[in-house]
């Protein structure tokens, strides 16, 4: 009878003008924004036009009028004058601290350069730093190689020769921005003790010329060689500056989480440092490494496990949180560009039989490397990750080295016994199309740095040729991926390419970049994402890929408040204006950790 009345009563109440109970105590919240566009990338992808947090948290997502019942006299009320919202950006594949200490190396700033402007950039650097002649090592960093090789005539092999004649005495070590590869002087190598007789190491390469003689480039693993010497040890405090700087990119970007790929013990202690100064502006996902050299480590569980016990701080609350139960990032192969070629492929290489003028493009000996880890090895090791709660990410560009995955996932799918564990491959930046479809049937998460799909010097110049028009055609799958329901993510692999996240949302949307030339159009005949899903693909697909969807990825009731404002609606500019979009507002849990000067 008593829940009768109530409901009577609340029926009448707005008919005979009496407040209603359940609005007279809803609280107030502490922020609300209304007006705008609330894209909420909830199952539905439904729009809103406001929102209500309190103590972190999402109260409410609806209509400008239903918000009002959630202002109170302490409400601080945004007025987004009709501007996007959307949930914050989330980037499950970076390495944060070698981003935010590249920011104050000697750094090629990924531009499109040729030998002559390499060498220029360089000797300006060694300038500046005279003091440090004759036995510090220079590191130059965010070298575009491929764009250098499509600024030389093609087959021009860069070696140490144009290192060696700079004015110093000191060793240099140029890193490539790919990562990938690393070019160091004969100061450099000599220091190494880098001869004609060392053999290559497991998952590596020294390039070597027709004589054998090493001519400065080390591919992969190869790069511990030649980096061995390096003092690399950084202090605690340059850690956290590192860290801090990575936080500040992210602000910008409108980044509110993030995995951090080969995270060391220094590193993750940098994040909990900032962490417990109240400095996290980010959600900090750890995923230290459990390979070296394609061999497992032998107590890799064990390793990570301590790690979480000691770092990982529980179930998801406003404040951000660090978790380690993550492993990252498992090499199987290298790249596919030309000179490196160190991605496994499945059919051959192309090599050019002809003339530069008449090309005569045939299948060459090399498929590049195999897959580092052999399956059975790599079979247990993921399985053992999976069964400890351990979620695995798998680096494999190759199409050789995306089945090799593939095939050791589906053995450890056979053997979890449907327990929910995330398995990811990054980049897939090569997949046979008869291998589309594993993808979802397996449940893996594809996180793809989607501004690899576009026309540019790392594609036109250094693959197109060197892969053959059909596997041209295909390369960067995110379209096809897409098209068959497989919850692609974004994985930016910062420092690998300047960090702009809607640049990289412009290039998944349309397949087209910026730098104009013979670099105009888009790349191959992959499907285009439509922008709503490109929009899940950057949120929600991310928190998926995190094990974090309940809490984080939509705008929904009960999730944490972690949203931006953007400056244009990407729903409404033509899809190559997408780049152009800023961020005005990043909020973490109900607090604004950056805001526009226009905001």
């Amino acid at each position: 009878m008593k829940i009768r009345l109530v409901a009577i009563a609340l029926f009448l109440a707005p008919v005979l003008g009496v407040p209603v109970l359940a609005q007279q105590q809803r609280p107030s919240a502490d922020t609300v924004l209304d007006h705008g566009f609330i894209d909420t990338v909830d199952a539905f992808n439904s729009v809103q036009q406001a929102i209500a947090i309190r103590d972190g948290r999402i109260v409410y997502v609806g209509t400008d009028s239903g918000v009002g019942a959630y202002i109170g006299k302490q409400t601080n009320v945004i007025d987004l004058h009709g501007k996007m919202v959307m949930p914050g950006l989330i980037d499950p594949h970076i390495h944060p601290i070698a981003g935010g200490s590249e920011q104050l190396e000697c750094s090629l700033d990924y531009a499109i350069l040729d030998i002559k402007e390499v060498q220029e950039r360089i000797q300006a650097c060694l300038d500046k730093t005279k003091a440090k002649e004759p036995n510090a090592y220079l590191i130059v960093v965010n070298w575009y190689q491929e764009g250098t090789h499509s600024r030389e005539p093609r087959g021009t092999v860069i070696t140490k020769a144009i290192l060696d004649v700079l004015k110093t005495k000191r060793p240099i070590i140029v890193r490539s921005s790919f990562g990938h590869s690393i070019l160091a002087n004969s100061r450099a190598m000599a220091l190494a003790g880098i001869t004609r007789s060392m053999p290559d190491p497991p998952g590596g390469r020294i390039d070597r010329d027709a004589s054998g003689e090493p001519i400065g480039l080390f591919e992969d693993a190869a790069e511990g060689l030649i980096s061995k010497p390096v003092p690399t040890a950084r202090t605690e405090g340059e850690i956290v500056d590192a860290a801090k700087a990575a936080l500040g990119v992210f602000r910008e970007n409108g980044v509110t989480a993030f995995m951090a790929q080969m995270a060391e013990k220094p590193d993750i202690q940098a994040w909990s440092t900032l962490r417990k100064q109240g400095l996290l502006t980010a959600r900090a996902y750890m995923a230290p490494d459990s390979v070296v050299g394609g061999i497992p480590k032998p107590d890799a569980v064990q390793d990570i496990l301590e790690l979480k016990r000691e770092f990982d701080t529980g179930p998801m609350g406003p404040n951000p949180n660090i978790w380690v139960r993550n492993s990252g990032e498992i090499f199987q192969d290298g790249v596919q560009q030309w000179p490196e070629q160190t991605a496994s492929l499945l059919k051959p290489y192309l090599v050019n039989k002809g003339t530069a003028s008449k090309p005569n493009w045939v299948p060459g000996s090399s498929r590049g490397p195999d897959p580092y880890t052999s399956l059975d090895e790599f079979e247990k090791l993921l399985l053992a990750l999976a069964r400890a709660g351990i979620e695995p990410e798998v680096h494999a560009i190759g199409d050789r080295a995306v089945r090799h995955t593939l095939d050791a996932y589906a053995y450890v799918r056979a053997h979890l016994d449907g327990k929910d564990v995330r398995l990811e491959i990054a980049h897939s930046e090569m997949v046979d199309p008869s291998d589309y479809i594993r993808f979802k049937t397996l449940n893996v998460i594809p996180d793809m740095s989607f501004v690899w799909a576009k026309p540019g010097p790392d594609s036109i110049d250094t693959e197109k040729d060197y892969i053959g028009l059909d596997r041209w055609n295909r390369v960067e799958p995110e379209g096809n991926l897409n098209d068959l329901g497989v919850p692609i993510a974004w994985g930016s692999d910062w420092p690998v390419d300047k960090y702009d996240t809607f640049y990289a949302l412009k290039v998944l949307v349309t397949r087209q970049g910026d730098l104009g030339g013979k670099y105009t159009g888009r790349l191959g005949a992959v499907s285009l994402v439509p922008v709503k899903d490109a929009i899940r693909a950057i949120t929600i697909n991310g928190a998926y890929a995190l094990h974090s969807e309940k809490d984080i990825g939509s705008l929904e009731d009960g999730k944490l408040a972690d949203l931006i404002v953007i400056s244009q609606n990407l729903f409404e500019v033509p899809p190559l204006q997408i780049d152009k979009t800023k961020v005005l507002l990043t909020m973490v849990g109900g607090k604004i950790v950056f805001r526009d000067q226009s905001m």
